[in-house]
């Protein structure tokens, strides 16, 4: 017998990743162009690196504030006033290690093993895992789709709410289907949440990546100060830092003691030079913020013009996120296509599999990238589309 059989349930219930599946398949290919995941293709510029180098030079390698050094705390402040438009005080933010992480203390604060938690799907897979990990149960709704566009239904949000229900989970602009929710969307969960006293969990890391300019809707935007509402978000996509692994939530002041304590039993912290790295981030990477959001919109809008004109793809233009989400004729399985196009073409993509109901018939493909490659990318995928 194996010694596998006697590790916990919750342990033995945690999914392999279905994108890091298709990665680990053909990782290292030459000529391979990687669309699979969630990050863009420049790494950390200069300015960041050096202050995170600087600090650790400096010694700055000791136990730390559990709930982030005060410097970010208030870049982070700052970012919120230049960006959302509000003042949050300090007390408002906490420095996680990572977004998953951020998501995993927010689950670990709102919800009891049995609990239920809403989301909308097709979803990054991971809040559904993190939440049953937990032993909660996550219970998605799926968003509609016609003609290219996904929209929410609130009244199947409402269907799916229980006397178990703890919160909804929110990502708006969404991985992977790029669905943004309207100011006036917002107000409407934000009254359900209210009407049946729940939480909602806001996920709103690709705020910045909407492609109708300024930033996308935020229950910032409709929220009043006493409404139960927790935000996770992470440095990875606006400042090229996915392998940093510093991530923030926003919460209620009353919570902090809860948070610190959530941190100090599963990390104990962010390193403080990795710390200064993000304070840099925030302080002086608005350009850099704004140069990938334009690379983002010009590489959209080569990768979706070729392949709507092949007349076999259906899709739009997202409106903001990082990603375009694609159901192309005569694709059932799209585990399978997602192997067969990595094998014929080079070009990596994720498969709708793996971002759960709703999903099934699509694939991802992240195109903050370098317009040329993701040109190149195009001209590979329209081929392989024509020849099915």
């Amino acid at each position: 017998m194996s010694i596998v059989t006697s590790l916990s349930p919750r342990a033995l219930a945690a999914p392999e990743s279905g994108i890091v599946e298709v990665v680990n398949y053909a990782r290292g290919r030459d000529g391979l162009l990687p669309l699979w995941v969630g990050e863009g293709d420049l790494p950390t510029p200069d300015f960041i690196s050096r202050a995170a180098m600087g600090a650790l030079a400096a010694g700055e390698t000791f136990y730390t504030w559990q709930r982030g050094i005060p410097e970010l705390r208030r870049a982070l402040s700052d970012y919120y006033a230049r960006h959302f438009a509000v003042r949050l005080p300090v007390e408002h933010f906490y420095v996680a290690g990572s977004g998953m992480q951020a998501i995993q203390i927010a689950v670990q604060a709102l919800t009891s093993p049995g609990d239920e938690f809403v989301f909308l799907t097709p979803a990054w897979p991971n809040i559904a895992a993190a939440l049953e990990i937990a032993g909660a149960r996550s219970v998605g709704v799926e968003l509609q789709f016609e003609g290219g566009r996904w929209t929410v239904d609130l009244d199947r949000i409402e269907a799916a709410i229980t006397q178990k229900t703890r919160g909804i989970f929110i990502n708006t602009p969404s991985n992977p289907t790029g669905w943004t929710a309207t100011k006036k969307d917002l107000a409407d969960i934000l009254a359900l949440a209210r009407k049946y006293d729940l939480w909602i969990m806001a996920d709103e890391i690709y705020a910045l990546y909407y492609f109708a300019g300024g930033r996308a809707p935020s229950f910032l935007n409709v929220m009043e100060p006493d409404d139960k509402i927790i935000f996770v978000n992470s440095f990875s996509k606006n400042w090229s830092m996915t392998g940093w692994r510093v991530g923030w939530i926003v919460a209620p002041p009353e919570m902090g003691q809860v948070l610190e304590n959530l941190i100090q039993y599963s990390t104990s912290g962010v390193a403080q030079f990795m710390q200064k790295g993000a304070v840099a981030a925030l302080d002086d990477g608005d350009d850099f913020v704004r140069a990938n959001i334009a690379k983002a919109a010009r590489s959209r809008d080569i990768l979706c013009d070729a392949l709507i004109a092949t007349n076999r793809v259906e899709t739009l233009k997202p409106d903001g996120a990082l990603y375009a989400f694609l159901k192309i004729d005569g694709v059932t399985d799209s585990r399978s296509a997602a192997i067969d196009i990595v094998d014929k073409t080079g070009v990596g993509l994720a498969p709708g599999t793996a971002f759960g109901a709703g999903g099934e018939l699509f694939l991802r493909a992240c195109f903050l990238r370098d317009p040329a490659q993701v040109a190149i990318a195009a001209e590979r995928l329209c081929d392989y589309i024509l020849k099915l």
